[in-house]
């Protein structure tokens, strides 16, 4: 059973699909559903395995109801969700003890003219190949942002300027933001720009974030903003039957109140299709701080990207860790083949570097991943996935990953079920 707070939501958005669904005449309403249980085998997912464990295995489901309705200038986004792991909660409790129920996205954008809207409120921030902005729909509760967006399109040029100012609750005095972790922004601006031409395209970021520095006993006790900088560029290009898709990105400003920060990132991906078979070639560079110590913080961090979909599928690497540690040097290569009219299977190998140095000058290399994904597409709106992931790490890997023996296997299985279809939408 739904907490209070939820069932009066749920009845509100009852009552606006009601409301609308009389209101079509010179309106457009769609409704659709997200439903995608995954089962997990976790083996040294995420880390090393430690010795004397035994490996994790549940499923996780997420739960997603999307509501959208456009009237004339206006659009408006309600979605909803549920996300739960398979019996976490007692088939007889009388409420969901788990607060596994929220709101996703809940945002309104009116256009002005052909070229200028504005979109407030709830919203997926989602850009280029999404290495520093994503949607991050591999997890399933998905990332989002309370911002305000001004946009502007005409032709092949586009410009978009964001704006967030984070607080905790209606307070009646001060504006402490104690809310922590994952970097959580108090403040955030950007810019966006892209341009597209024939076969390519370039686009610019400007992201600046603040953060809430605390101190005290507690650490509850506001102490003035820190800001960090990231700017950069996403460009694609051919160069006759080979696609080139790359982006150097920078990062400035304090990683805390009292630390510098100076690193950056490059990447560069080729990829060949010469029949039904893809070919990728590629690499990241993202810059790290020496385990033994720099005077400045030297550790690029991809902020709010899907990282999930970089460097491994195991998520080794900048997903919730590897902040502020030695960075990472990520040469891969990739395969794709068609093995039916609706399958095909994925196959990348990954060879992992420090990018920076070590303590007691040891080996930079940390290790090969080898991911497999097969992809069938069973029918209208159904989907389904199977991944097997293999990490041979190197001793080196425990200097990064909080000095876990590597003496176990590390490897991780899963398959998911992704089903989207859309329940009603009016003519």
């Amino acid at each position: 059973m739904m907490r209070k707070n939820q069932l009066h939501f749920v009845k509100l958005a009852l009552f606006f699909l009601l409301f609308v669904t009389f209101q079509t005449t010179h309106a457009q309403l769609e409704i659709g559903a997200d439903i995608r249980p995954r089962f997990e085998y976790r083996h040294g997912f995420n880390n090393l395995f430690p010795n004397n464990t035994e490996p994790a295995a549940f499923v996780v489901q997420r739960s997603r109801l999307n509501v959208s309705y456009i009237i004339d200038n206006l659009d408006i986004m309600l979605s909803v969700q549920d996300v739960s792991v398979w019996g976490d909660t007692r088939q007889i409790d009388a409420t969901d003890s788990n607060n596994s129920f929220s709101l996703f996205r809940a945002w309104a954008e009116f256009h002005f003219n052909d070229n200028w809207s504005t979109k407030l409120g709830r919203q997926v921030l989602s850009y280029d190949d999404q290495r520093i902005l994503g949607g991050l729909d591999w997890a399933m509760q998905g990332r989002f942002h309370d911002a305000a967006l001004i946009k502007y399109k005409k032709d092949s040029f586009m410009a978009h300027f964001g704006f967030a100012f984070s607080q905790q609750s209606q307070a009646r005095e001060g504006n402490v933001f104690t809310i922590q972790g994952a970097s959580t922004y108090k403040a955030m601006q950007f810019a966006y720009l892209k341009k597209t031409w024939k076969n390519s395209s370039a686009s610019f970021l400007f992201l600046n974030t603040g953060f809430q520095n605390l101190t005290g006993a507690n650490n509850n006790v506001a102490d003035g903003v820190f800001y960090k900088h990231t700017t950069g560029s996403y460009f694609t290009f051919p160069i006759n039957n080979v696609n080139f898709m790359g982006s150097a990105y920078y990062q400035f400003g304090k990683s805390d109140a009292t630390t510098d920060l100076s690193a950056y990132q490059v990447s560069l991906e080729a990829n060949y299709k010469p029949a039904n078979t893809l070919f990728g070639l590629g690499l990241e560079i993202l810059s790290g701080t020496n385990q033994s110590g720099d005077s400045k913080n030297k550790s690029f961090l991809p902020l709010y990207g899907t990282n999930h979909k970089f460097n491994g599928f195991m998520d080794y690497f900048y997903v919730g860790n590897h902040a502020n540690n030695v960075g990472l040097d990520d040469f891969y290569a990739k395969v794709v083949f068609k093995t039916g009219e609706k399958s095909t299977l994925l196959a990348k190998a990954h060879y992992f570097l420090a990018n920076a140095n070590l303590i007691d000058d040891a080996d930079k290399y940390l290790g090969t991943e080898i991911d497999l994904v097969y992809t069938n597409k069973l029918m209208k709106n159904v989907k389904l996935n199977i991944g097997y992931s293999h990490m041979f790490a190197s001793d080196s890997m425990s200097l990064i990953k909080g000095g876990i023996p590597n003496d176990n296997t590390n490897n991780w299985g899963w398959a998911q079920l992704i089903i989207n279809p859309t329940l009603f939408k009016s003519n």
